[in-house]
């Protein structure tokens, strides 16, 4: 797995699960120890450092609760904010074979987990298909949803995160940009 990969799916999981979930258990751990840290493809030192002093689990529920789930203060769905339907999300996200639950599919966490998902794929086109997501589907509306988020959250852990993906975004596109084909050959 590349760094690409690697920060579309621990943000993507960071987003799109609980922090009870028991799958982000070996995360935390990795969180809290300073692993993950000491393998962050970017320079985040300073917010990745909060991370390892974060509030208990119990702080980090009713943080994750409060902010995206009862009431809503700050909606994941990229249909809030960008104004394009969830079905449209998710024809995309299937169109280039992954596998969907019921879910919404135009979850911040999720749209990030797809760009993980095209990438590991190793399709022909799969820089031309995540750049696609990002254009159409992540950048329109990321910045609002983020800023939002980290105006919202009670936990430093959960400011932390909006101010880590506000970051790591743009960073993730400008890959996407410089390995984008020119006149056939990979730009560099």
């Amino acid at each position: 797995m590349n760094e690409f990969s690697v920060l579309c799916r621990v943000l993507g999981s960071l987003f799109y699960r609980y922090p009870d979930d028991a799958v982000l258990a070996p995360l935390w751990s990795m969180i809290r120890s300073g692993k993950l840290q000491q393998q962050w493809p970017l320079q985040q030192d300073t917010l990745l450092k909060r991370w390892q002093n974060m509030e208990t689990m119990q702080l980090l529920v009713a943080d994750y609760h409060q902010l995206f789930i009862s009431p809503q203060t700050v909606p994941p769905f990229a249909s809030h904010w960008h104004k394009v339907a969830e079905a449209e999300y998710r024809a995309y996200l299937t169109e280039r074979g992954m596998v969907l639950t019921d879910k919404p599919a135009d979850h911040f966490g999720q749209l990030l987990l797809g760009a993980s998902w095209i990438e590991d794929q190793a399709a022909e086109d799969e820089t031309a298909a995540q750049l696609r997501l990002f254009d159409d589907y992540l950048l329109p509306w990321y910045e609002t949803f983020l800023t939002r988020m980290g105006e919202q959250a009670t936990t430093s852990f959960y400011t932390s995160l909006a101010m880590i993906a506000r970051e790591a975004i743009p960073a993730m596109y400008e890959e996407l940009q410089l390995n984008t084909p020119v006149g056939g050959v990979t730009a560099q």
